[in-house]
Order: structure tokens, then C-alpha cells, then sequence
């Protein structure tokens, strides 16, 4: 006799139509097309988890760069200004003192400078 397994095949394209909902016509009411839909939808959130971080970088780094500028100096020789005076912030950090605390980020920058300054004295 032949056993369809019937209760957990009905749970699972329950399931799937179920994370369908909110599609729009038979993608949201038929398991085939709601599959379908469903795994591509996983598609696209994975791709975009990652585009997400590198826009976020994007945009944590224009902030910056803005920042500097106002204060004289290029996003560059500032980032390397922080490597050789060994402050551990990231750039997430840096944007939101860009962003919201104008007179951290100007001792940032002096830091940056004292630093740039000391490395081109040693060398």
C-alpha cells in the first residue's frame, strides 16, 4: 500500500503559502506559483543582506569624507591618520560623531593630524 504522507506534505505547502501571503493574485493562494515566488524572494533577500552592508559602508564613508573636508583634510589621509595613531573606531562610529558631535570629530581630525605628523617626522 502506498503511503502519500499526507499531514506533513499539507504542513509544508501550508507553509509556503502561508509566507506567500501579502503576493498578489495566484502567488499568494496556489502552492505552485507561491513556491516559486517564495524561493525567490529568498533569493533576492540574501543577495540584498549584503548589498545592505555595502551601502551602509557608502554612506558611513561620504559622511565621513564630508566631515573632513569641512575640517581640511581628505577622507584618506584621515582614515590613515587614525590607523597610525591606533584609534579603534570604525567608520559607523566616525559617521555618527560626523553626524552628531562636530567638536569630537575636530579632536578626531587633530589626533588624525598629530599623527600623520609624527609618522612623516619619523620617517
Amino acid at each position: 500500500m502506498r503511503v502519500t504522507n499526507a499531514p506533513a506534505s499539507r504542513k509544508r505547502r501550508k507553509k509556503m503559502v502561508q509566507r506567500a501571503s501579502g503576493y498578489r493574485l495566484r502567488r499568494s493562494k496556489l502552492y505552485r506559483y507561491a513556491k516559486d515566488a517564495v524561493y525567490h524572494g529568498m533569493v533576492y533577500a540574501f543577495r540584498d543582506r549584503k548589498t545592505k552592508k555595502r551601502n551602509y559602508r557608502m554612506l558611513w564613508q561620504a559622511r565621513i569624507n564630508a566631515a573632513t573636508r569641512a575640517a581640511g583634510m581628505t577622507y584618506s589621509r584621515f582614515i590613515e591618520g587614525l590607523k597610525a595613531a591606533e584609534c579603534a573606531l570604525d567608520r559607523k562610529a566616525l559617521a555618527d560623531l560626523a553626524a552628531t558631535d562636530a567638536t569630537a570629530f575636530g579632536e578626531l581630525v587633530k589626533l588624525a593630524q598629530g599623527a600623520l605628523q609624527a609618522k612623516a617626522a619619523k620617517a
